[in-house]
This record gives structure tokens, sequence and C-alpha cells, in this order.
């Protein structure tokens, strides 16, 4: 996110302008589109394309292609970060990413605490932004929840682990706490139908 630079309202890809509407509603639509498992990929891409840019594109490989540059350039957020470069100039060895990593927050079973909490921090009602926050400025405003509302309190109960010196109360109360919030057993209800 640069501060200098206009939100993008279109883009061009292959010689066609596509209008851009990022709108944080629009880009958890698609998540939703993407965990759909009665749609095939291609289905997938296509609705993710018509989301975003209000185009209906069909042509495979094309809505695939756009599909992968949509994701890549304006949803993934995470890895805004420049390549670091040594004195020389060489690619600085990036952090792994480690698999076991658990995801602390998850839209749709979180929605009601990320809603109560940007509510609390910053009297933003979610539903009242819908297709006039975007997506990025909606991500900075998440990362940034301060510590006192209830979705940044469920996300350090979720990264809790025991440390020397904690009460067995403390650490009890905190398990019990970690399983409440956990985002496994959630998944896994999700997987069964339940």
């Amino acid at each position: 996110m640069k501060l200098n630079d206009p939100l993008e309202t279109e883009f061009e890809f292959e010689g066609h302008t596509y209008s851009l509407n990022l709108a944080f509603n629009r880009v958890l639509d698609v998540f939703d589109c993407i965990r759909d498992d009665v749609l095939s990929d291609i289905e997938k891409a296509i609705v993710c394309v018509e989301i975003i840019t209000g185009e209906s594109v069909v042509e495979f490989p094309l809505v695939v292609d756009l599909w992968i540059y949509i994701k890549e350039n304006f949803i993934d957020l995470a890895d805004d970060e420049p390549e670091q470069l040594d004195l020389h100039g060489n690619p600085m060895p990036k952090a792994q990413k480690s698999d076991d990593l658990v995801r602390l927050v998850d839209f749709e079973k979180d929605a009601e605490y990320i809603y109560a909490s940007f509510l609390q921090a910053y009297g933003i009602s979610l539903l009242q932004e819908q297709d006039r926050l975007s997506w990025i400025e909606f991500g900075a405003l998440l990362n940034a929840l301060p510590d006192n509302t209830i979705m940044q309190r469920i996300i350090e109960i979720r990264s809790w682990k025991p440390k020397k010196g904690e009460s067995p109360e403390y650490r009890q109360d905190m398990r019990k706490l970690k399983a409440k919030y956990s985002l496994e057993e959630y998944r896994e209800e999700e997987d069964y139908g339940g």
C-alpha cells in the first residue's frame, strides 16, 4: 500500500482494459466462490473475474490467465514486500513461510468479530461500507486493529503458546479459550458438512 498512489479502478490485460471493483465485500465473495465444492476450477475463474471486473469472460485459457493476474496483482496483499538486496545488489534470502503456521483469521467464521472490532475501533459499520471500502483499506484496518478489540484478542488466543512462569490456572484457561476459538474444529465441520 502506498499512500500517494490512487486506488486502481481499471487495468489492462492482453490489450483489453478491464474495470476493477476491489470492494472488500466483493473480494470476500471471491473467497466464497473459491471454497465452493460444486464449481470446477474454470467455472470458479469465470465467476471470480465477473465479480471483480463486472465482465463475463469465458474464453479458455484467457479467463484463467486473467484470474491469476487479478489474484496475484490485486487480491494477494501479503507479498507486497519489495525484494531485499545485500550491499552487492544480490537478493537476500526470504524468511521461509512454514506450512505449519496456523491461519489466525477466517473471514467466514470471524465475520461477527471483525464487524464488531471495526465498529468498536473505527466506528465503521462494514455492512454500510459494502462496495465502498476497498480491499486494501480493509486489510490495512484489519491489520491495525487495537489490542482491546475482540478480533485482536481472538488472534492473541489462537497464537498463544505456553510460556515459562505462567500459572497452571492461566494455562488451563488459555487452552479452553484456544479450543473455543480454534479454526481447526471449524474446518473439520466444513469438511464433513457439519
